[in-house]
């Protein structure tokens, strides 16, 4: 009996977070988190869990701009070496995103493993800008070049970590945004004292910072305070910016 072929698996754009039917004007695509090494298939709800809730703040933030947001559902649960299965499917959701609503902005949002698929996905023709929360960096090895960053280049990007995280080192994403800044003048990074992996004590603040940043490179909306100095900040205070306590409850724009 002839073996049967094993089914390619396909990774695919969960359901639009938000209103559907109206003119879409930019694309959020939400990474969830992954591990290093793992062919398994992700869980739909486990994996979606970590980034739904901000994806749809994001959609209420950008109803009536024409947001678009969709969790971006991977192949695989690992990022797995030098295929990079994460980043591959993130460049494909953007690809995907392209198809669905034409020319528009598209805006990655990533968390821990996602993190690193939306830096790394940033280079996309369709991409302006990347967000990374937590984001898992490998070690620096002296028998491997560093974390690309010339696909950054012409991207705003920000990037969030907690300064107690055991899980990915924050030190390791301060070194690869010093890189970055040297040839993109439009990075940062805030730093959220005393918290952890997942930001919990600061899940506001940082929904919040999110919230800032997404409608500032999709839709033009000024930026607040805290991030326009830290663009502007030279390395290395625009690279450790203190996310502060109650940050998007008075906003000065």
């Amino acid at each position: 009996m002839a073996q049967q072929a094993t089914p390619v698996r396909q990774a695919r754009l969960g359901r639009t977070l938000g209103p559907e039917g109206t003119a879409v004007s930019g694309v959020v695509l939400l990474l969830p988190g992954g591990d290093e090494v793992s062919s398994r298939k992700p869980s739909p709800l486990l994996a979606a869990a970590s980034v739904r809730a901000l994806g749809r703040r994001l959609a209420r933030a950008g109803r009536d701009e024409g947001l678009a947001a969709h969790v971006v559902h991977y192949r695989y649960r690992g990022w797995n070496g030098a295929e990079a299965h994460l980043a591959r499917d993130a460049d494909w959701a953007a690809d995907e995103a392209v198809r669905l609503y034409g020319d528009v902005p598209v805006c990655l949002v990533g968390i821990d493993m996602g993190g690193r698929a939306a830096l790394r996905a940033a280079g996309h023709e369709a991409v302006n800008s990347a967000l990374a929360i937590a984001p898992w960096l490998p070690d620096e090895d002296v028998a491997a070049p560093p974390e690309p960053v010339k696909q950054l280049a012409g991207r705003r990007v920000l990037i969030v970590h907690g300064t107690n995280d055991e899980r990915s080192d924050p030190e390791l994403s301060f070194r690869l945004a010093s890189r970055a800044k040297k040839a993109n003048r439009a990075v940062c990074r805030f730093e959220v004292h005393s918290d952890g992996h997942g930001l919990r004590h600061y899940r506001d603040e940082v929904a919040a910072l999110t919230e800032d940043f997404v409608m500032g490179v999709l839709f033009g909306h000024s930026f607040s305070r805290p991030v326009e100095d830290a663009l502007a900040a030279p390395p290395p205070l625009g690279l450790r910016m203190p996310l502060a306590v109650g940050f998007g409850k008075s906003l000065r724009r």
